[in-house]
């Protein structure tokens, strides 16, 4: 993270500031009334887990809180939470009236910037938060994709995929967001070029659970009719049938790492949904 920072601020005194932001080494820290507090105006996250606030409110009450959160004055006489939203939630859950936090003193594109980096470093954006990230940082910083690829250290074609997503429509967008296609599902409905033929082409997906390769499949057989083959269509019969029994398996999981966390039971659970395979990673904490 700090390294990701000093690339995209080129050192000295701004770097500074922000390192100071995320490290928090000697900072001082205050006791701050919760009802004062607001979230950050330029955070990328939209969706948050009530589950995992759940879980981190369960830890917060158990081992109370490692790290402050971090907020800025505004001119109204509030704070602004700069890095720590997760963590601000989770009490306001618990019931407490303050917090600790440490008060910095950013401008907008500073308080921006930092919200945006710490969010892209800890990987759990979905694909249009990211891609939103990325676009704000542009404009924040006029930059081009390549410049802040290199600022961020990924590569520029990472950078360029993610934005093409803005270009999709907005129901296909909070599809993403809600975790109802994937990101390769939504970069497979590109190519459709009419908003209206893209969102129909998507909640055919959604209704025939249709794999990465069975969406190219139909778009496919969309946009050249005359190339479509019956073998084809039996294979994807087939497929479809195997998919509906995985997200069965899929939603038995889930169902039990939901039962586990109803009995008391602190457990992580990151899900990827790849071509080939269904990855659910479980953690379960030792109390």
């Amino acid at each position: 993270m700090k390294n990701t920072l000093s690339r995209f601020f080129g050192g000295g005194e701004k770097m500074d500031l922000v390192e100071e932001v995320v490290v928090q080494q000697l900072e001082k820290v205050d006791q701050v009334a919760i009802d004062s507090i607001v979230p950050n105006q330029f955070q990328p996250r939209t969706i948050f887990s009530e589950e995992k606030i759940e879980e981190l409110a369960r830890t917060i009450h158990t081992h109370g809180v490692i790290q402050p959160i971090v907020i800025r004055k505004m001119d109204d006489g509030q704070y602004e939470i700069i890095a720590g939203e997760r963590r601000y939630r989770a009490m306001r859950k618990l019931g407490w009236t303050e917090v600790p936090a440490i008060v910095r003193n950013l401008s907008d594109k500073e308080t921006a910037s930092v919200a945006l980096i710490e969010n892209l470093q800890r990987e759990e954006l979905t694909a249009i938060e990211e891609a939103y990230a990325y676009e704000n940082l542009l404009k924040l910083h006029e930059l081009t994709q390549e410049a802040l690829a290199q600022r961020l250290g990924k590569g520029q074609s990472t950078i360029a995929n993610k934005m093409r997503l803005l270009k999709l429509p907005k129901e296909v967008q909070d599809a993403i967001l809600k975790q109802e296609i994937s990101e390769r599902h939504a970069r497979a409905l590109l190519p459709l070029k009419e908003t209206t033929l893209q969102i129909e082409v998507m909640e055919e997906a959604k209704a025939n659970q249709y794999n990465v390769k069975e969406l190219e499949s139909r778009i496919k057989e969309i946009m050249n009719p005359s190339e479509k083959a019956q073998p084809e269509k039996k294979r994807a019969s087939r497929q479809k049938s195997v998919s509906r029994d995985v997200r069965i398996a899929v939603n038995t999981l889930r169902e039990s790492l939901t039962l586990m966390t109803k009995s008391g039971i602190e457990v992580e659970s990151q899900e990827v949904d790849s071509e080939d395979c269904y990855t659910i990673t479980v953690k379960i904490l030792k109390k």
